[in-house]
């Protein structure tokens, strides 16, 4: 599964922890539900933190297909 960094099991149930930079791409994929201004404080602080890579951000860009919307801001803080 992308972006699947690990599993836990939480209350017998399995859950998945995604990485950085997927997290990312779903904030910019749901930005009109949790606001933009939540999308673009993803992407500094994952960039500011060295947490993903340009590459990783721009491959789950294009798999959650974002990367149209996503390119002008990782263009503008790069």
């Amino acid at each position: 599964m992308p972006g699947v960094s690990s599993e836990i099991v939480v209350y017998a149930s399995p859950d998945r922890v995604y990485g950085a930079a997927k997290t990312v791409a779903d904030c910019f994929k749901y930005r009109n539900k949790i606001g933009l201004d939540v999308a673009l404080e993803a992407l500094r602080d994952c960039r500011r933190q060295r947490r993903c890579t340009n590459d990783e951000l721009w491959h789950y860009a294009k798999i959650c297909r974002v990367a149209n919307v996503m390119r002008p801001y990782m263009e503008a803080t790069a």
